[in-house]
């Protein structure tokens, strides 16, 4: 998926332990996954993770949408409006929750127009990292 989207290649040991660490601490965030049947068999046909950002301003937590990925198959097939529709219901009745969030890269024009059609806007934020873990390559990646 960074491969596609952001070109970035990642340390498939250190991606498996963040996916496994992720899974077994749940306060970290969760995984939501879109399972499609053909030939009565199940297989995941797309994914998007949430995690957490606490809000201060907002006394709540922000639910970051992370890791989308639909398989290209799917693409266009309104899997993805599925998946953010789930999460958002899931959000909308918790009182903890005050909004929800993604970052896109700023070349992925598709994924921009899909997040404005389910009614999401950009901020004035941008963002800004130091990574320690994949260096300057992230930033300079396009």
């Amino acid at each position: 998926m960074a491969l596609e989207t952001e070109v970035l290649q990642l340390d498939p040991e250190r991606a498996l332990a963040g996916v496994t660490s992720l899974l077994s601490g749940p306060e970290k965030g969760a995984y939501f996954l879109a399972e499609v049947e053909s030939a009565g068999r199940l297989s995941v046909a797309g994914q998007l993770l949430i995690t957490f950002e606490w809000s201060d301003w907002r006394n709540g937590n922000f639910w970051s949408i992370q890791s989308v990925l639909v398989a290209s198959e799917f693409r266009g097939s309104g899997l993805f409006r599925a998946l953010y529709a789930h999460v958002h219901a899931l959000a909308k009745e918790r009182k903890d929750v005050c909004g929800l969030r993604l970052y896109v890269d700023a070349h992925n024009e598709i994924a921009r127009e899909t997040y404005k059609k389910i009614g999401m806007k950009r901020t004035n934020y941008e963002i800004f990292e130091l990574d320690f873990v994949l260096g300057p390559q992230a930033a300079n990646s396009k």
